[in-house]
């Protein structure tokens, strides 16, 4: 009876350490980018397609972890010849790489830091962090939100494609800007 009493109270004690499971709510997120063009304005962009998985402790109102993966072929820049030139093999090659896939590895005061895979490579990224906190929502659902900012050079994942312009520069940047709302629902 001893063991079985430790036993609940280690279980007890683990759960609460790491806090709840959450799965991403995609209704209620989105995973969305930009990148300068012409060296003179913004393209926005998102990918409608993702899902992913979060732990995140009410108490402390931080995310412990989070894997998220995202369907390249869903990119959306409300422009379908573009949006073609992104999925053809010289930017992100959908048919070898079909996912863009993101995990946690922690979270230091208002930076996120983690893995991200992008076109067959994985490189450690830095993300600003912003916790949403918790709330039970008016259907009774224990939901949990949080956002992620920041800068990749998309030339470090091998996305290299550029025209130079007569003008100077080049056609888009290598930095990209990524936007990220994450709403999820306790499991």
């Amino acid at each position: 009876m001893k063991t079985k009493q430790i036993l609940l109270a280690t279980l007890l004690l683990t759960s609460s350490l790491f806090g709840s499971s959450y799965t991403v709510d995609s209704s209620h997120s989105s995973v969305a980018f930009k990148v300068k063009h012409m060296m003179i304005s913004n393209v926005k962009g998102s990918f409608d397609t993702f899902k992913g998985e979060f732990e995140y402790d009410e108490k402390t109102n931080t995310l412990q972890s989070l894997k998220g993966n995202v369907e390249v072929a869903s990119i959306n820049t409300a422009n379908k010849d573009r949006d073609k030139h992104l999925k053809a093999s010289d930017v992100f090659d959908v048919n070898k790489y079909p996912k863009i896939v993101f995990e946690l590895t922690s979270v230091k005061g208002e930076k996120a830091y983690g893995n991200l895979t992008m076109k067959g490579v994985s490189k450690k990224i830095e993300l600003d962090y912003e916790a949403g906190g918790t709330i039970v929502n008016p259907w009774g659902k224990h939901v949990a939100g949080f956002s992620l900012y920041g800068k990749i050079k998309r030339s470090d994942f091998g996305i290299t494609w550029n025209k130079v312009l007569e003008a100077g520069g080049v056609a888009v940047s290598d930095i990209v800007k990524l936007e990220i709302e994450v709403e999820g629902f306790k499991q």
